[in-house]
């Protein structure tokens, strides 16, 4: 049977004398199909009053929304291409990836063929449509950090074989996306492997110093740079009028936001921050409308569908290592990683925890490359869940 065909029986595949199991785990795939379905709603929502003003005002009330459901269209149809390959042929397929990622990542800062916005050259124009290569990074270091892990796992325990190469490729990922720059993918990319690794097994005193290292790192590289440096210190005092009025300007709006929503919100549609106040209200800040619209109770809903996707993810990778299939598992585990730190500090932002970052809320906030890796992500994790079902099952793959 097909794996397309397995995907349609769905729930109703049994083998005699075996109880009934899914070919898939179906709260992953109802939790996803409900990020995004909402995440289309609220892009709509924080999206219909910017034709309304003078940078927009071409674009239609509509831009925004179709534009983030087609490439949501384009992302359903690479979960379909995704699942049809073994684990197998993605773990071979992990270094040529993170080769063509970072060839990518070079292109984008070519003049004249990198894009630049708001002073950031992170797409590469494809027609109509704009592809963010550190995204494709994001996907690519799950599957090179997990494949890293497994062929260097004798050598784990060693500096210069097992320390040294990972830490070397962070460092160049890192040069070339703070050149952007995009501290925030950057950041994320770090979490994915290092996390990856210390599941691994990577030895603690080693894992201690790359994590000191890039501790450091990340505040030698934000005191070194002043704009960055005003961007920490005024997320600290946010109502400082100086402040307000200026670095802290989207993180005040964000926070009257979520004042406006208290526990049940505004109501849909009805939030005054994202006329024209709230500045990216649907990317990086749509958490805020949606704490405005549908207050504390809606967030902490969107919190809890992330924690059961999150949890899921880690299960399914505990389940696969549990069946010696470690990098089956350290995907799945890495996706949940992924998903986990950057929904964290995406609402850590908006709430004023954690310093201004641009970074979207998975399968939620507007970004085409964005949407797109992240069901390939998810793609991945219900590739591994259907591997691990077939051998309970005694079927290899």
């Amino acid at each position: 049977m097909s794996l397309f065909a397995d995907l349609t029986s769905g729930v109703n595949a049994v083998r005699p004398g075996r109880t009934s199991m899914p070919n898939f785990d179906m709260g992953v795939i109802i939790a996803t199909i409900a990020l995004v379905m909402f995440g289309l709603l609220m892009v709509y929502s924080a999206s219909i009053a910017l034709a309304d003003g003078p940078r927009y005002e071409s674009y239609g009330r509509f831009y925004f929304v179709a534009r983030h459901a087609l490439f949501a269209l384009i992302g359903v149809l690479s979960v379909a291409f995704v699942l049809s390959i073994p684990m197998k042929v993605w773990n071979k397929m992990a270094v040529p990836l993170f080769i063509l990622s970072m060839v990518l990542l070079l292109i984008v800062l070519v003049p004249g063929v990198g894009r630049e916005v708001n002073g950031a050259r992170r797409w590469l124009p494809l027609g109509p449509l704009n592809f963010q290569p550190s995204e494709l990074m994001k996907v690519a270091i799950i599957l090179y950090a997990a494949d890293y892990t497994v062929r260097k796992q004798e050598h784990l325990h060693t500096f210069l074989r097992g320390f040294v190469p990972m830490a070397t490729a962070l460092a160049a990922v890192g040069m070339v996306l703070l050149l952007e720059p995009d501290l925030g993918a950057f950041m994320v990319i770090v979490a994915i492997a290092v996390g990856i690794l210390f599941i691994g097994g990577i030895n603690g005193k080693l894992f201690s110093s790359l994590l000191a290292v890039l501790v450091s790192s990340f505040l030698l590289l934000i005191w070194a740079s002043p704009w960055r440096r005003e961007r920490l210190f005024v997320y600290l005092d946010p109502w400082n009028p100086e402040n307000t009025y200026g670095s802290a300007y989207q993180l005040s709006h964000s926070l009257i936001a979520f004042g406006r929503g208290e526990w049940l919100g505004v109501g849909l549609g009805n939030s005054i921050e994202k006329l024209h106040y709230l500045p990216e209200a649907h990317t990086d800040f749509i958490v805020a409308v949606i704490g405005e619209e549908l207050g504390f109770v809606g967030v902490a809903c969107l919190i809890c569908v992330f924690a059961f996707l999150v949890w899921r993810g880690f299960d399914i990778g505990r389940q696969a290592i549990a069946m010696e299939r470690i990098f089956n598992g350290l995907v799945a585990q890495g996706v949940a990683l992924w998903f986990g730190v950057q929904t964290f500090i995406n609402i850590g932002v908006c709430v004023g925890l954690l310093p201004t970052k641009g970074l979207t809320l998975p399968l939620v906030s507007y970004g085409g490359s964005g949407i797109v890796m992240n069901l390939i992500a998810v793609a991945l994790l219900l590739r591994v869940d259907y591997e691990n079902r077939n051998m309970m099952r005694g079927k290899r793959t």
